[in-house]
């Protein structure tokens, strides 16, 4: 099952059993409110000490891959990314940081301003499902090798709309793009 199959079906599942509880009622209104901090406070805190646990390890092997084009300029060519692995998942981890964050502020509007109460207890959910789903937390807290689909450059998650494309690893891609990167630089 895809990822995005699998996430429309924990949000239909957790706004069935979100409708079954009485936000309503003030005490279990702040419990709610109490349990999406708390959430949000622990995967912030499990974010950051993934980024220290990959800043003490400090892999500086190179990571080379072509970067797919955007999908609003599909004519536009792969660009050539050269890193290594601890700014990679660095990069991914901040990533990861900002989608908490632009979660955390749709919530302030949607419980703050628009006072819906639904979300508080679906958000939790979901941010608890992302930790499941984050691939730097696999490699670097659980420890699972960096294989299969933990292999970097991580492959992107398709959207509802289009498949993805993920980053070009194999040598031919990497070449192609090194002379293009040196084609520019000549001119």
């Amino acid at each position: 099952m895809s990822g995005a199959v699998m996430n429309l079906g924990i949000s239909l599942g957790a706004m069935q059993l979100a409708r079954k509880i009485p936000f309503d009622d003030p005490e279990v209104l702040n419990y709610a409110r109490i349990g999406y901090v708390v959430t949000q406070l622990t995967i912030l805190g499990i974010y950051y000490y993934t980024s220290i646990i990959i800043k003490k390890k400090n892999d500086q092997t190179v990571l080379k891959y072509v970067e797919p084009p955007s999908a609003m300029a599909p004519q536009e060519e792969g660009k050539l990314v050269t890193t290594t692995v601890r700014d990679y998942d660095l990069a991914e981890v901040s990533k990861l940081l900002r989608a908490v964050y632009m979660g955390i502020l749709m919530m302030a509007f949607l419980h703050g301003y628009m006072k819906f109460t639904q979300p508080l207890f679906i958000q939790s959910l979901m941010g608890l499902k992302g930790l499941y789903d984050a691939k730097p937390l696999a490699i670097h807290i659980l420890g699972k090798p960096a294989e299969g689909e933990l292999k970097r450059p991580f492959k992107a998650a398709p959207g509802f709309f289009a498949a993805s494309s993920d980053p070009q690893t194999d040598k031919a891609a990497i070449t192609e793009a090194e002379k293009k990167v040196g084609g520019k630089k000549d001119d």
